[in-house]
């Protein structure tokens, strides 16, 4: 992982976004593999650090015999999970890294999960090729342009399709990135779009994290030619004792810590 010298709060575009994202994911998903492995599960479906489950959620519908495409896929738990329940699936991730570790799981359990390395702005898939799409956490948060994902995302849908996708609760970004009581007092205006910027050691952005309003996120949908048809902001669920970053039983008791939008192709 990149040292980080330095955190900034300034704009970053696309291409120094990209290229410190996969930068930045090459170098913790080791680390990220063995800390939340156990939680996401080999091949499972997990939207968000609350716990919800697409398999009671049940957010894509009935996904047997459907063409599905996942979108920052990490090391391909959901994707899995979707082949499990007789999707086909293609998937894709900025980071070689963590699809080798999709390639370690298929390797080691007999799955096979085909992906590709790519970038969620410029997707290389045909147009109208899937009937549904999803992304849990998985490259909307991590890009300098959101509205150029969703319209990639409009353009690989056939006409019905669903995109359905998670991200940070935007009011997160008003709260310092604590589990404990600190992250219960707003120190910045959730208005400030600024993204999150650590800086290596060579001066350059080393990972870099976007914020939008719920309003920004609403009119990305809108402008992309989608429709939004549902918004789900999980609970913390009783008896969940399990932090993850700045997610907590303490904090997801007071402040949504997910936003997660279905969103239609007419």
């Amino acid at each position: 992982m990149t040292d980080v010298a330095g955190i900034d709060r300034r704009q970053v575009d696309a291409a120094d976004t990209s290229r410190a994202n996969r930068g930045w994911w090459d170098g913790a998903a080791d680390e990220y593999q063995a800390e939340h492995g156990d939680f996401l599960r080999d091949a499972g479906f997990v939207w968000c650090p609350e716990g919800l489950d697409e398999a009671d959620a049940r957010l894509l519908g009935d996904v047997a015999g459907k063409d599905v495409l996942e979108i920052g896929c990490g090391a391909g738990q959901c994707g899995r999970w979707l082949t499990g329940q007789g999707a086909r699936v293609a998937a894709f991730d900025l980071s070689f890294r963590q699809l080798q570790h999709s390639r370690r799981i298929d390797l080691g359990g007999g799955s096979h999960l085909p992906v590709v390395q790519a970038d969620a702005e410029f997707l290389p898939f045909a147009d109208q090729s899937f009937d549904l799409a999803c992304s849990a956490f998985g490259a909307l948060p991590f890009v300098a342009d959101a509205r150029a994902v969703l319209v990639e995302a409009r353009r690989v849908l056939r006409p019905g399709g669903r995109l359905v996708f998670s991200v940070s609760h935007p009011i997160r970004w008003a709260f310092p990135d604590d589990p404990g009581p600190a992250g219960l007092i707003a120190d910045r205006s959730y208005f400030d779009r600024s993204p999150y910027v650590e800086i290596g050691d060579d001066g350059q952005p080393s990972y870099v994290e976007h914020h939008r309003t719920m309003a920004d996120w609403i009119g990305h949908v809108v402008a992309s030619g989608l429709v939004l048809c549902g918004l789900v902001e999980p609970e913390w669920p009783e008896g969940h004792k399990r932090e993850w970053g700045g997610w907590s039983p303490l904090r997801g008791r007071c402040l949504p810590g997910t936003a997660i939008f279905t969103c239609v192709r007419p």
